[in-house]
Order: structure tokens, then C-alpha cells, then sequence
């Protein structure tokens, strides 16, 4: 009977009705008035949640205000993350071999090489040796493959096997060679003595890498070949080509003359580089 009781005073209790009123609090005048019950209020605050938790579950999941929310993030920006951090390292290499390369420049600019002396007795005691430990008998199967190869050849009316390649130079200017090549002096290079404004010209077909004045020689021009080939021409009074221009064999790129600090008198300082290698340039080129 208790209980009984009890429950029914909880009932009584749940829908005993309250008066919500909202007065004036100078003249006391009823603005607004309300009827409720506790299981009003109670329905009433409950949906209110469910609400609430459904508009942010709405925001959050099919907006991009769900981006801002910290360890969140969205499948489209990740990918533009992978993507941009892709590219940046594809930047940094790009930068490392342009960074190799300059240096490289730089130091066909300063004749900055160091130079190494062999015995050229021992190296060819050791290629001998190696060719007497060598078996150059044939074999079975390379004497068939050569007899079959002489056979298609002796028809082949296209002798690719006997072509040979050439590569020209053309003497960037015509004169006398004051100073030679000389590697132990670190002269990398033949001085011509010509007229100042004498028209130098290019060696081969090329683009121009640098061409630019520098304190020491003056105004500067290298052009880079195919083959690995890089030729400078130093000490000019005027340059007619920039960075980036493509130049045919003979074509005019400077005037000869007598800038820069370490120039001596009117005349073209002319290096020519092979895979970073300096090399004599007369060994190619007459002058006269």
C-alpha cells in the first residue's frame, strides 16, 4: 500500500500543472503566461537536445565547417596535401641539380679544375697484361653469328656499320695565339690577338647558358654543345646574345676586346670544356 501510494504522489506530481508568468517589473502588468507540467518540460528539454545533437551532426558531416574541427579533415584536402608535398619535392631536386649545375659553370668560369698525373708506362703494362689473361678464341655460336651477319651485310645497300660521325668546330676569330693552352699553369685556354670589335663567333650549334659581365674577364659567353661540349669566350668589349639564345655555327655572339681585370690587352680568351673536362683547343681548331 505504500508503494502504491508513493507512485501515485509521483504521478501527481508529473502532471500537477505550474503557471509560467513573464510580468512588467515596474507596473507589475502580465506580459506572457505559460501552463506547464514537469513531463512538459521534461519532453520539452529533450527534444531540444535532440535537436541540437542533430543540426551539429548535419553541420559536421556535410559542410566544411567540419574542417575546421582539430584531427579532422577532409578527403580532398589530403589528397591536395599529398599533391603539394609531391611537388615540393620534385622542387628540391630540381633546385639540387640546378644548384650542381651553376656550380659547374662556375667553375669552367674560374678554371677551377684540378688536374691528375698518370704513368702512362703502368697503365699500359696493365692493359697488356689484362689482354694476355684474356681468351680471344671464339666460340662456336660467335662464328656462326659472324658468318651470318657478313652475309646480310654483303646485300645491304645501307652501310651503317662503316658511317662515321663527324663534328666540326669553327674558329670563333682569326689570328695570332699569344698565349697558349697550359694545364700546369692553369691557363685553360688560347688567347688570340685580334683587333678590338672584331666579330667573335660562335664554335658549334648551341645555346647560350651565360652571358653576363663579370669583374675579372669581362663581358662572358658560354654556349653549351651537344656531346657534353661547352665553349667560353672571355675578355669581350660587348656581347650581342643573352641566356637562353640558340645559336647556329659561325653566328656572331660578341666583339672582341680588352675588359675585365685580368686582361692583358684587346684579344679573346677561348676555352673549350668536354663533360666538365678542359681541353686544348688548337687540338681542334686552326686559328690562322
Amino acid at each position: 500500500m505504500a508503494k502504491q501510494k508513493t507512485s501515485r504522489k509521483f504521478k501527481k506530481k508529473l502532471f500537477h500543472k505550474y503557471r509560467l508568468v513573464i510580468l512588467n517589473e515596474d507596473t507589475f502588468e502580465e506580459r506572457l503566461s505559460f501552463k506547464l507540467n514537469r513531463i512538459n518540460v521534461f519532453v520539452l528539454v529533450s527534444l531540444s537536445a535532440i535537436i541540437l545533437i542533430a543540426a551539429t551532426t548535419v553541420l559536421i558531416a556535410f559542410t566544411p565547417l567540419r574542417e575546421y574541427i582539430p584531427g579532422y579533415s577532409s578527403t580532398a584536402l589530403k589528397k591536395k596535401a599529398v599533391e603539394l608535398t609531391y611537388k615540393v619535392d620534385s622542387l628540391e631536386q630540381t633546385i639540387l641539380v640546378n644548384e650542381r649545375y651553376f656550380a659547374s659553370i662556375k667553375k669552367v668560369l674560374h678554371g677551377e679544375v684540378s688536374t691528375e698525373e698518370f704513368d702512362k708506362d703502368s697503365i699500359m703494362e696493365a692493359v697488356k697484361l689484362e689482354i694476355t689473361q684474356e681468351d680471344l678464341k671464339p666460340i662456336k655460336a660467335d662464328s656462326l653469328l659472324r658468318e651470318q651477319v657478313e652475309k646480310e651485310d654483303k646485300y645491304n645497300l645501307f652501310e651503317t656499320a662503316t658511317s662515321k660521325i663527324s663534328f666540326v668546330l669553327f674558329p670563333p676569330v682569326s689570328g695570332t695565339i699569344s698565349e697558349g693552352y697550359d694545364a700546369e699553369k692553369k691557363h685553360y685556354a688560347v688567347d688570340i690577338a685580334v683587333p678590338k670589335d672584331t666579330p667573335v663567333k660562335t664554335t658549334a650549334d648551341g645555346t647560350v647558358i651565360f652571358a653576363e659581365w663579370t669583374t675579372e674577364t669581362g663581358y662572358v659567353v658560354l654556349i653549351e654543345h651537344s656531346n657534353g661540349l661547352i665553349s667560353v669566350y672571355k675578355h669581350n668589349a660587348s656581347i650581342t646574345k643573352q641566356q637562353g639564345d640558340l645559336v647556329k655555327s659561325g653566328e656572331v655572339i660578341a666583339m672582341a676586346g680588352n675588359s675585365g681585370e685580368y686582361s692583358t690587352g684587346t684579344h679573346l680568351h677561348f676555352e673549350l670544356w668536354k663533360d666538365g673536362y678542359p681541353i686544348d683547343p688548337t687540338n681542334f681548331i686552326d686559328f690562322n
